[in-house]
């Protein structure tokens, strides 16, 4: 099977290849002009150089395709540069899946978010715009909604490296984000951190499962963590002890509504909103229906974080 992926080099896009190409798959890479050398197995896979927002590019990397997938996401947006949630998340989206419904290519699947709803943060709300105009597209499609993703970054940005990075070897005590005054719940919502080998499995499987078109399907971790557990989890894996105090929320907002728009700075207001409404999800449906058994967010599986930047 020949397969259209759009968002095919970064963190889970790289690993969405491996797994495609390990089931005998070919990917079909939409890659921005001078990102080639950021695909990752380009011995076999086939690349299409141009931008989501060129029809023309949209419609040749679907050329000759049997599926698509659409994992194309931003983590914070630059409207001053064009790169905006409403540009990469929906219209994008609704590119690929016109182009799609144009070239035959019936069977589509897409990346999307746990939290995504009508309401909510501008990246909330755009991927669920998203999956509104695939489920109203006629193809044969899938929705997966994984929580936070960690697993080996091969290069690139990764939940858990960013946070040893920037949080876990920093001098300074690791914040335990609250809202209100008083921190009798630093550091206590919850994420179900999802594997990406899990994630992978799920994609790829989805594409010769029938019983999974037409599903939104969750993609959590088995086991719903609180913040502060995450932290401790990943300085243990780093071979550390992270000294943790309470960081009111306000402060930190008032912090971000200066720096949202340096690529710098951590966390954006919108971020944080986010974590602090916590991303728990129950990925069971989805591990029945593909037969695997999800990793844990444990210190083996975080020995990647041992390995320093570059290597």
């Amino acid at each position: 099977m020949k397969v259209a992926v759009f968002g095919g080099t970064g963190f889970v896009g790289s690993h969405l290849v491996d797994g495609l190409i390990a089931a005998g798959h070919t990917p079909r890479l939409l890659v921005r002009s001078g990102s080639e050398t950021r695909v990752a197995r380009r011995d076999v896979s086939e690349v299409v150089s141009g931008e989501i927002g060129s029809d023309a590019a949209v419609a040749e990397c679907l050329a000759g395709c049997d599926a698509a997938i659409y994992n194309i996401g931003l983590l914070r947006e630059f409207p001053a540069r064009g790169v905006t949630f409403e540009a990469m998340h929906h219209e994008g989206c609704v590119r690929a899946i016109d182009a799609a419904k144009a070239a035959d290519v019936g069977r589509f699947v897409l990346m999307s978010a746990n939290g995504a709803g009508p309401e909510g943060t501008p990246y909330q709300t755009t991927k669920y715009r998203a999956e509104q105009a695939l489920a109203a597209s006629g193809l044969d499609w899938t929705v997966f909604r994984p929580s936070v993703i960690f697993g080996d970054p091969q290069g690139r940005m990764e939940f858990c490296t960013q946070l040893r990075d920037e949080m876990i070897e920093m001098p300074i005590p690791a914040p335990l984000f609250h809202e209100g005054l008083l921190p009798l719940q630093a550091g206590r919502f919850r994420l179900s951190p999802v594997a990406i080998e899990d994630v992978t499995r799920a994609f790829v499987r989805s594409l010769e499962t029938p019983a999974s078109i037409g599903r939104v399907l969750p993609l959590g971790g088995p086991e719903a963590m609180e913040w502060r557990e995450i932290i401790r989890t990943i300085a243990e894996a780093c071979g550390r002890r992270k000294l943790m105090l309470p960081a009111p929320a306000w402060a930190v907002r008032a912090v971000a509504t200066l720096l949202d728009g340096q690529a710098w700075f951590p966390i954006t207001r919108d971020q944080l909103d986010m974590l602090l409404a916590g991303n728990v999800c129950d990925g069971g449906e989805a591990w029945g229906l593909f037969d695997i058994s999800p990793r844990r967010f444990e210190r083996a599986a975080l020995s990647y974080l041992a390995r320093r930047r570059g290597q």
